[in-house]
């Protein structure tokens, strides 16, 4: 069973009250939980990654949970999106180990939401920047969802570590205009309208 200690969480909100146009009458919200931990299996090819998902699941429900709370609860979240930061001894692989923990912990404390997480993953040192993509919790057509956030830890990952991060939204883009679907006309029965 491969342990993946965390050394350290960030946990960052965002508030829009303007964006270029007029302010929106509730400021849009967007927050990120990023936990930076060891990576296991660093330094070594192993063929067999997949059960250690089943080990990242408690650390998913802790940073979704925690990132809930922050936003104000779950009432108010529509969006979400999760990522990864592999340091460099690791692989890209050792990231995709957060779909399931990260992505289905979002999705069964936000109301079994049925559109697919948004994900990005990436390799690199210290201090490396991340843009997590964001899309709707119900729907992935939802065009005024699509947008992204950028995550980083000035001190990590090192080269033995991987930066999980997961990402949630209260609103659309301040100013969404470019049509589509509408977060209100969700049937959010197919995760894709």
């Amino acid at each position: 069973m491969p342990d993946f200690p965390v050394r350290k969480m960030h946990l960052v909100i965002e508030e829009i009250r303007h964006d270029g146009g007029p302010p929106p009458e509730t400021p849009r919200r967007l927050g990120a939980i990023l936990a930076c931990v060891r990576n296991p299996f660093a330094g070594r090819h192993d063929p067999h990654l997949q059960d250690a998902m089943d080990d990242l699941k408690p650390l998913g429900h802790e940073m979704s949970e925690r990132l809930i709370a922050a936003l104000g609860g779950k009432e108010a979240i529509d969006g979400y999106g999760k990522g990864a930061i592999v340091g460099s001894a690791g692989e890209l692989e050792h990231g995709a180990l957060w779909h399931v923990p990260g992505g289905y912990a979002m999705r069964g404390l936000l109301n079994e939401s049925k559109a697919i997480v948004p994900s990005c993953m990436k390799k690199g040192g210290v201090g490396t920047r991340l843009d997590i993509p964001l899309g709707h919790i119900n729907a992935a057509y939802v065009r005024s969802h699509f947008d992204g956030i950028e995550v980083g830890l000035s001190d990590g990952p090192a080269p033995d570590e991987i930066v999980f991060a997961l990402a949630m939204s209260c609103g659309g883009r301040v100013h969404s205009r470019m049509g589509g679907l509408e977060a209100w006309d969700v049937k959010g029965e197919d995760g894709l309208r």
